[in-house]
């Protein structure tokens, strides 16, 4: 219910990605998505496959190996508001905190974590190239746009591969152009999202 009918890390290329052509074709999908849970004030269904259940479940198992072979704490948290955008926000999979220019833990998240657990193929690419997707770094930038936080770990878990072979951390830190690109077409996006719902609660049908 926090993430209702808001624009959230997970929705981010999905809403934003332009082609040679204009915007993406799941654009208005999303848009749809978001003005019909604000109508109704209800989430909408999702459907979940074997392969997101498989993520769901396999998570924890993820955040404790981070936590293991870094040595640092990992915090969890529902959602976190964009402090300066409306009805925008994100769930990071760990926020972790730490020393900041204030002292500890006084300024906000120094880190976040985000996690996938991707089939094997999927994740022994990653072990060869450490290539993320744009996708995911957008979802990453999102993230640390709403919470401050100056760095993401993208960790890459699979518990099926030998023990040496099961996890790959890659740091991201955050880059302000990329956010500031994220925020201005977030907004454009967002009031299209308004338009809508406006324009569907005054509608008279005949």
């Amino acid at each position: 219910m926090m993430r209702l009918g808001k624009l959230t890390a997970s929705k981010i290329a999905l809403a934003l990605t332009k082609t040679k052509g204009g915007w993406c074709a799941s654009r208005e999908n999303v848009m749809v998505e978001m003005a019909v849970e604000r109508l109704t004030g209800n989430p909408l269904e999702s459907f979940t496959t074997t392969a997101m259940q498989w993520g769901k479940d396999t998570e924890p198992l993820a955040r404790a190996a981070y936590e293991f072979h870094t040595g640092r704490k990992v915090s969890q948290v529902a959602f976190v508001n964009h402090p300066t955008i409306e009805w925008a926000g994100a769930s990071p999979d760990g926020i972790i905190y730490g020393f900041t220019d204030s002292g500890p833990g006084t300024a906000g998240p120094c880190g976040l974590l985000e996690i996938k657990c991707p089939n094997t193929a999927t994740h022994i690419k990653f072990l060869t190239t450490g290539f993320i997707p744009k996708k995911y770094m957008w979802q990453m930038a999102w993230q640390m746009a709403c919470t401050h936080a100056g760095w993401c770990d993208y960790m890459s878990y699979d518990p099926r591969m030998p023990e040496h072979l099961q996890q790959k951390i890659k740091r991201v830190e955050r880059d302000e152009a990329m956010i500031a690109m994220l925020e201005h077409d977030g907004k454009e996006f967002l009031a299209e999202v308004a338009l809508m719902v406006k324009t569907l609660e005054n509608m008279e049908i005949e």
